[in-house]
């Protein structure tokens, strides 16, 4: 067997310790779980549960709904109502090209968001402005916005309803936590709606 070309600590070990120390000390378990609470109660509600964001946290918005809207109705048997912003192409380039690309959330959240449902936003700066219109016109419409972050959380910090702030100036770092979020979300209320399903 050929000997390891790198000694330790390696690329992985230091990514690793700084991942560790983000989720210890950068993010505040409170708010992961009102995000939990928002979702859950969203759901049960039969409430639309939006999601959005640039970049990789658009990937982030499209991995949210694929895992919850699968993995939550197979387990407990209630219709997971999600939907994310960023999988029409065809949608995005129309709205960016014909209006402009500030507008690409903000104008299909007009022709879909109705009062009591829950947008879920990410922008790891916090500062997106296409994000920031869309969180302002869904608090206008009385729906519940919750607006996943980093750095030094932006103006979404001060804008979303609820938040959840990666408090750390890296963007990958951010990326790792919100894409954690989402998996807490899917295994808790996949636990939960087991459990519910069970009692019937």
């Amino acid at each position: 067997m050929d000997s390891p070309i790198t000694t330790s600590p390696g690329p992985a070990s230091r990514y690793l310790s700084r991942l560790q120390h983000t989720l210890a000390e950068c993010v505040q378990t409170s708010e992961i779980d009102n995000g939990v609470a928002l979702i859950e109660r969203a759901w049960k509600d039969g409430r639309q549960i939006i999601t959005l964001g640039n970049g990789g946290s658009s990937m982030t918005a499209l991995h949210f709904i694929t895992d919850w809207n699968k993995s939550v109705f197979l387990s407990s048997g209630i219709p997971f109502r999600g939907r994310t912003l960023v999988d029409n192409i065809g949608l995005l380039m129309a709205y960016g090209n014909d209006i402009s690309f500030q507008d690409i959330f903000i104008e299909q959240l007009k022709n879909i968001l109705q009062t009591g449902d829950l947008v879920i936003a990410i922008s790891g700066s916090g500062n997106s402005e296409n994000v920031i219109r869309a969180v302002e016109y869904a608090n206008a419409q009385g729906a519940v916005t919750l607006g996943l972050c980093g750095y030094q959380g932006g103006r979404l910090l001060r804008t979303a309803r609820h938040t959840l702030w990666a408090r750390v100036d890296d963007m990958q770092l951010c990326e790792d936590v919100h894409a954690i979020f989402g998996h807490i979300v899917m295994q808790e209320l996949c636990a939960r709606g087991a459990a519910e399903r069970k009692t019937v």
